[in-house]
């Protein structure tokens, strides 16, 4: 099966907790399987009699429980069909990538199952860092059966396998195999009578499953040379060849024979615990499978982590930035208000001379109007004719006094390009020696 070889990652991916299911005769047999880098332990187990006969929607409750019980809700377990109703193959492709597989072994996949090809199911994964190719061919009517069954139950699935291919990536979860390989039989210590399964790895066949209708020894025997085994490789239970739990439910049997029983159920729960460390052949087509590791969250969380932290270290580094800005600008207002007030104290003082020259300007150009005012007034009332008072504003001027004849004095004043619309403000007063008169006239031209 496909694994993950790099040893630092193997270590990062051994943590997880699986369900698996092996599929009896009559009966279900469950384990649940927590991983951890330092090793594995069996949380509970978990036998469901005769599945077959009874309601579906009954057992399954009893499932939901078990792992509800053990906070395992969310799991989807990899469920290990009967040895007969799955035909595992060997194909050797040396130089094929696991791209070019599908198609070299889709075009002589007829040649290795007596069935219609619309009514098969397979998959294949290549045999660890070997070139060899592990085939599982399924009838589609079994497929089918259990699919609709487990989906009844309300159980989800991560996959159907076959033993073997539970068993492949569970024996390398923590070590290596041995190098010359290795035999093993499940139920060997429980006294197992045939049919027996056999389990092998060689040079010759990286991953070797077949059941036989023999006794133990003599399917051994059998396995060991087709497998081309070195004579000295001994036939051991597949439950020694398995990680060892550290723990396990008090209520377990623990007996050789008990761990020999429990040997596929055990493989089937570390292989779901840890699926990115090897993953088995699966059977249970793409769009029904349930992915159940919470650890695929993981990604997620780190990157949303990463992202928090990024944002919270831009609006840190925008604050920083603020701060030193308005310090900086702060220190500079500081250093040039002084100069900034004697610049307004500079520009008050050129205001005010500015409107001090002003009025001067206008007191000198208003000085000269009234003595051209008074010069025309001279000009137009001749002597013996005199001025007794004389106002100017900026709109008009008032003149009393006294003059020979005073009709015509408002013709003459019109008449001087300096005033228009004259006229007294007082009637004529008769004297001795002339009229009095008091008029008023607007200024007319530059002092208007």
């Amino acid at each position: 099966m496909a694994e993950l070889r790099a040893p630092f990652l193997r270590k990062v991916f051994r943590f997880g907790t699986g369900a698996g299911i092996v599929v009896g005769e009559r009966d279900l047999h469950v384990m649940l399987a927590r991983v951890r880098p330092g090793g594995a332990r069996l949380l509970a187990t978990l036998h469901v009699a005769d599945f077959r006969e009874r309601p579906a929607a009954e057992w399954g409750a009893e499932y939901a429980a078990f792992l509800q019980q053990h906070s395992a809700g969310h799991l989807a377990a990899l469920v290990i069909l009967p040895r007969h109703e799955v035909i595992a193959r060997q194909m050797r492709l040396p130089g094929v990538t696991d791209q070019d597989a599908a198609s070299a072994i889709r075009f002589q996949l007829d040649t290795l199952h007596p069935f219609p090809e619309d009514e098969v199911i397979c998959d294949f994964k290549r045999a660890g860092r070997s070139d060899a190719f592990v085939v599982a061919i399924a009838e589609r009517r079994h497929i089918d059966f259990y699919t609709a069954l487990f989906a009844e139950a309300g159980i989800k699935l991560a996959g159907i396998t076959f033993s073997g291919g539970a068993v492949f990536p569970s024996v390398r979860l923590f070590a290596e195999p041995p190098a010359g390989g290795m035999l093993a039989v499940a139920g060997l210590n429980a006294g197992a009578e045939a049919p027996v399964e056999v389990y092998g790895e060689s040079e010759s066949h990286p991953l070797f499953s077949a059941q036989f209708e023999l006794p133990a020894e003599r399917a051994a025997g059998l396995a060991a040379a087709e497998m081309r085994l070195e004579p000295g490789v001994e036939t051991r239970d597949l439950a020694d060849v398995l990680p060892a739990w550290q723990s396990a439910p008090d209520n377990f049997d623990f007996s050789d024979a008990g761990r020999s029983r429990a040997a596929v159920a055990w493989a089937a729960a570390l292989a779901a615990a840890c699926p990115k460390l090897g993953t088995p052949v699966n059977l249970l087509p793409v769009e029904l499978r349930t992915v159940s590791s919470r650890a695929m969250y993981v990604p997620t969380i780190v990157l949303s982590v990463v992202l928090a932290v990024l944002a919270v270290g831009l609006f840190a580094q925008r604050s920083l930035m603020e701060r030193r800005y308005k310090t900086l600008l702060e220190s500079e207002i500081a250093r040039l208000t002084p100069t900034a007030r004697r610049v307004e104290t500079f520009r008050s003082k050129i205001t005010d001379s500015s409107r001090r020259i002003q009025q001067l300007e206008e007191y000198r150009k208003r000085t000269k109007e009234h003595l051209d005012i008074v010069l025309e007034l001279t000009q137009t009332l001749a002597p013996p004719a005199y001025i007794t008072t004389l106002q100017i504003d900026q709109k008009s001027v008032t003149i009393g006094g006294e003059i020979e004849q005073a009709d015509t004095l408002l013709k003459k004043l019109d008449a001087s390009p300096r005033f228009t619309g004259s006229e007294f403000t007082t009637p004529l007063a008769r004297t001795a020696t002339g009229e009095m008169f008091r008029i008023r006239t607007n200024r007319e031209g530059v002092g208007r």
